[in-house]
């Protein structure tokens, strides 16, 4: 049973409440699934046997809520080479605003520069087009299964 770790940044919850919605789906299709709590993170490394999905909201010009910055910093300064891990990036944002997903996109520009593979491409939940991150999550959810399936053929 593959282990896959769930880490959020949020400010006003929704993040949060994304993270615990794909854990419970992801529970449910048979992986050990944990959400990391922001306050576990101080030195937290993943792992390259387990899996990671990073849920996280962006905040002013693409920043990462402040809840998740100080592991973002961790993982930047300690640079661990991590070609075996393999994670998912879920972005919640606003389109309105210039740096759409900023946030999202630097957690996945860290992670490829570690070396680390991408199971599925980013995903950009946007509010000006859903009022429910939650259900895009969800349905999200059957292409990171695919991708953990043809993964674990190969």
């Amino acid at each position: 049973m593959q282990k896959v770790n769930i880490v959020f940044g949020t400010v006003y919850g929704d993040a949060e409440k994304t993270a615990e919605t794909v854990n419970q789906a992801i529970t449910a299709l048979g992986y050990a699934s944990q959400i990391l709590l922001p306050a576990e993170l101080t030195a937290y490394t993943p792992s390259a046997e387990q899996w990671l999905i990073v849920v996280t909201s962006t905040t002013g010009n693409g920043d990462l809520p402040d809840n998740i910055e100080p592991w973002f910093q961790h993982l930047k300064e300690l640079a661990p080479y991590s070609p075996e891990l393999k994670y998912s990036v879920i972005g919640l944002g606003d389109s309105s605003y210039e740096m759409f997903c900023g946030a999202a996109e630097k957690v996945d520009a860290l992670l490829q520069e570690l070396g680390a593979q991408p199971l599925t491409q980013t995903l950009k939940i946007d509010a000006c087009e859903t009022m429910d991150p939650q259900q895009e999550a969800k349905q999200w959810i059957s292409t990171w299964h695919g991708a953990a399936q043809l993964l674990a053929e190969a």
